[in-house]
């Protein structure tokens, strides 16, 4: 009997339970400001994923036009190094902008965020503390290649190595010396950058000669070999100019000419405009030998 009851109990419990339940989904389904309360969380939700879907767009075409505008800026530019920079700045955009419309949505479902900041903030520490110079590397690589310190091709010269610019990377970059040696430099050891590309560069050379040369005589010997120099070397477009006595001392004195050329034809012309002025010296002292046994013979 006892048995029974127990039994007819547990049953009504059922009963009640079930019934308890049923009451409260029916509830909760009539309740109008909970269906409120969801459709508005739902609409808040389709204008934040709006909004963030739009500003990403907005972003795309300013990066977009801000790159073009300094591609056309340049007369030489690796068109790579613009799709690159463009393309990493659209994907922090997208990562940063997705990241923020998530958390709004999980917020607006009722998750708690605190939890979760706190996580990705011991996360992004860890990865930060754990990779400083690759970190270090690419963030002055964004900004060597955004702010056009210097291009493919231009003569650089970056922590004591200086040579031609091959490549540039978010990571390293790549110079090749006039001597041949590639250099592969981190970018996060990029501190001081001396561009010689960006004016003409200036060939200089400094001629000694002996007191005993008459200064007037020497200096139109240069010229006139200088002009001789502009009309068999096509890459010259102004006659290298004498400038005169650079400096003196009682045994000599120094006569110095210049040439503005384009950076990576300056050792060259410097050897040219060398090569010009011994040759003059030499046809000089021999026309002089040439009247001396003239004047000897007669």
């Amino acid at each position: 009997m006892n048995h029974f009851l127990l039994e007819v109990s547990n049953a009504e419990d059922t009963i009640n339970a079930v019934t308890t339940w049923n009451e409260k989904v029916w509830n909760n389904l009539t309740d109008l400001t909970l269906w409120e309360n969801i459709i508005f969380a739902c609409i808040r939700i389709v204008i934040i994923w709006l909004i963030t879907r739009l500003f990403i767009r907005i972003v795309y075409k300013i990066i977009d036009n801000s790159l073009e505008r300094k591609e056309k800026n340049r007369h030489t530019v690796n068109p790579r190094r613009f799709i690159t920079v463009g393309e990493l700045l659209k994907n922090i955009t997208t990562v940063v902008c997705n990241f923020i419309m998530i958390m709004l949505i999980l917020g607006e479902i009722g998750v708690n965020l605190g939890p979760l900041i706190a996580g990705a903030g011991i996360v992004g520490l860890a990865v930060g503390f754990g990779a400083q110079s690759l970190v270090k590397d690419v963030i002055t690589g964004f900004f060597v290649i955004f702010e056009d310190q210097f291009a493919v091709g231009d003569v650089v010269q970056i922590a004591g190595v200086k040579g031609t610019v091959e490549m540039i990377g978010l990571r390293s970059t790549r110079i090749v010396s006039w001597t041949g040696e590639v250099q592969i430099i981190p970018n996060g050891m990029i501190a001081t950058v001396t561009n010689y590309s960006l004016n003409n560069a200036l060939a200089l050379v400094d001629l000694p000669f002996s007191n005993s040369k008459k200064l007037d005589e020497a200096i139109d010997l240069l010229k006139e070999a200088m002009v001789q120099l502009k009309e068999d070397n096509d890459l010259i477009t102004e006659v290298p100019n004498v400038t005169g006595v650079q400096s003196l001392t009682t045994s000599e004195y120094v006569v110095r000419i210049t040439l503005e050329c384009l950076p990576t034809n300056r050792a060259d012309l410097e050897r040219e405009i060398k090569a010009y002025a011994k040759t003059a010296l030499e046809q000089e002292e021999a026309r002089q030998a040439a009247r001396g046994e003239a004047s000897s013979g007669a």
